[in-house]
């Protein structure tokens, strides 16, 4: 069984590196998987996903929580400001708080809404001009920008570049959360989890190795 599989190797790298067991939370990132595969996870008792589209997460959650209690709901891809009220409603957790535009919308939102998803603060710790992202430079100054709004900033979260040693990528990323008090990590994917969980990650998004292969939708 693929996910028990993942939840083995959690444990088993937070036993290696002397942390407690449970500390690494494993987000199943169901973005472009078909429901009967979702169901399949939901029906084992995981209850922590991650999708990176509001669209796509909109035409799905809502009736998977109506079948099953306690999901939580985690946003990790780009998101466009006109998006961020259905992303507040949607979610539990965004981890691409990327931009002090974003962190205005949501403190505006927040304050209509009397409450605010978790947010993780992406940083582009690669500097790739392709992808989104705080420059590491900027971190600092933009952390305190969003704890200043009241926003509930609980970790930074990072994607390393392609081709390069991740682990530099974590290190880096702890080392700004533990600078400015935050205690949340969101780094690991598929192909480098266990190195993230040996760098302090409090939450890993796996998708295709608990999945299988994406199914893009048709046309």
């Amino acid at each position: 069984m693929a996910l028990q599989d993942i939840k083995d190797r959690i444990r088993s790298a937070e036993e290696k590196a002397g942390r407690a067991a449970g500390s690494t939370q494993l987000i199943a990132v169901s973005k472009v998987q078909p429901n009967e595969r979702v169901q399949a996870i939901l029906e084992q008792g995981h209850r922590v996903f991650g999708e990176n589209r509001v669209q796509e997460a909109a035409g799905k959650w809502p009736a998977f929580r109506e079948e099953f209690e306690g999901i939580d709901l985690h946003l990790i891809g780009p998101l466009q400001t006109n998006k961020a009220r259905q992303a507040m409603e949607l979610a539990q957790s965004i981890h691409t708080l990327d931009r002090p535009k974003l962190a205005k919308t949501f403190a505006r939102l927040a304050q209509e809404m009397g409450a605010c998803p978790d947010l993780y603060i992406q940083v582009n710790t690669g500097e790739e001009p392709q992808k989104a992202g705080v420059l590491p430079a900027d971190a600092d100054a933009f952390v305190a920008e969003a704890v200043a709004m009241d926003l509930p900033v609980r970790g930074l979260m990072c994607i390393p570049p392609v081709g390069e040693k991740a682990a530099k990528h974590f290190a880096l990323l702890g080392e700004i959360a533990a600078r400015n008090g935050l205690t949340g990590l969101s780094m690991g994917m598929s192909g480098d989890f266990e190195t993230a969980v040996a760098l302090g990650a409090t939450h890993v998004r796996v998708g295709s190795a608990i999945f299988g292969d994406r199914v893009p939708p048709a046309g």
